[in-house]
């Protein structure tokens, strides 16, 4: 039962201007430009483009802004401004297979035709403290140099810091890359993947009511919005015993892909411009059955901006929500879809949660004045227990 409360609003204006004191902080140190965010913070405004089902980096980095840095409160104003916004219509398909590459790596070739494209990854770093990032004196105001070690990072910097590598010599990259499922796939090996009939228009989770079994196209489009912790717990549960995937990373790529729209006055496809993503393509393997030859299949996952562990981690349970496909067991809940799509939404899930913290006073005197009578009858039971043995004693 939830019953509307009065009164308390001059405090929650109140606790207004104290968020707003909160979020600036301590005012000698320069406050965080959208900008900075935006460009420094490029993997924090993926996820929340991701969670937030909106893809803008400039309105990502406001709401990490306003949200002091929590990523669940900022894809909740992502949502909430989307819901603002009008529709226009529904772009092209996006042809992954055309993506100005920054990042291609794969795990299950070497020479992979196109090449291996390492580009920006924390992959191969020591996950040491590198404290000449501490170096800008407007960051460094009221810490101790010598803890923080900036005196000795300018002094290397100031030396010539010989971690500071030159340049390297920058190769055009093949123009053709072409995707690793592509390459099995054409030696049979790879199991084959079609629209459905009729290419319909896919579900839009945000606008129609979810039914179940659901079908892929709704299964993906709520995990491309879902939680990244979540996805990545049930992503590492499929290979710790709550499942049975022994995959491949058959491959990853990182880059900027054409957005093209069909206005109804023209009639052909104009480009909008380009967008971020991470796509990514897990191997899996399938001993067959009696229609279907021992092959490879694939889990999918897409992601906005550079957000590897998520489209890792999507491609992972897209594979295991796809049991029932090839006539396997689904008993662990990765693979039940209706566990994975009520409850990947942090959006919803904190919302649930928190909701706790508001007043509940109704809803307790109605726990505590139960919890007090079943006692009372307890003790007069107890009581009249206790009166009654004596008499049975004589």
């Amino acid at each position: 039962m939830y019953v509307a409360v009065k009164g308390g609003e001059a405090a929650i204006l109140a606790t207004h201007d104290l968020v707003a004191e909160a979020r600036r902080g301590d005012e000698s140190v320069p406050e965080l430009a959208v900008a900075q965010i935006r460009e420094q913070m490029g993997l924090a405004c993926g996820r929340v483009m991701n969670e937030g089902s909106l893809y803008d980096p400039d309105l990502a980095a406001l709401a990490l802004k306003q949200a002091q840095g929590d990523a669940i409160e900022a894809a909740f104003l992502m949502r909430a401004y989307r819901t603002t916004l009008p529709r226009f219509g529904s772009s092209e398909p996006l042809d992954t297979a055309k993506m100005a590459i920054r990042r291609r790596v794969s795990a299950t070739y070497k020479d992979l035709p196109g090449g291996q494209v390492l580009g920006p990854t924390y992959d191969y770093t020591h996950r040491l403290f590198d404290f000449s990032l501490m170096d800008s004196p407007d960051v460094m105001v009221g810490l101790d140099p010598t803890i923080s070690g900036q005196e000795g990072a300018s002094r290397a910097t100031a030396a010539g810091d010989a971690r500071v590598k030159p340049e390297h010599d920058v190769k055009p990259l093949d123009s053709h890359m072409p995707r690793v499922p592509d390459i099995l796939g054409a030696e049979g090996l790879m199991e084959e993947e079609a629209p459905p009939e009729g290419d319909p228009r896919p579900f839009d989770l945000t606008r129609e009511p979810v039914t179940f079994p659901a079908d892929r196209d709704v299964r993906l489009q709520a995990m491309a919005r879902g939680d990244e912790g979540f996805m990545l717990g049930l992503g590492y549960s499929v290979q710790r015993g709550y499942g049975n995937s022994h995959p491949f990373v058959g491959e990853v790529r990182v880059g900027e892909v054409a957005v093209e729209y069909v206005p109804e006055e023209l009639g052909f496809a104009v480009d909008l411009g380009d967008v971020t993503l991470t796509e990514c393509q897990m191997v899996n393997q399938f001993a067959g059955s009696k229609d279907v030859p021992p092959q490879f299949t694939r889990g999918y996952g897409l992601s906005f901006g550079h957000s590897e562990r998520k489209a890792m981690s999507m491609s992972l349970v897209d594979r295991a929500l796809k049991a029932r496909e090839f006539g396997e067991a689904a008993t662990y809940p990765a693979q039940q879809d209706e566990f994975v799509l009520y409850h990947s939404d942090n959006v919803e899930a904190a919302g649930f949660v928190e909701h706790l913290k508001l007043p509940h006073y109704v809803d307790f005197q109605g726990e505590l004045e139960l919890i007090r009578r079943i006692r009372k009858e307890r003790e007069q039971r107890l009581a009249e227990q206790q009166e009654a043995l004596p008499e049975a004693a004589e």
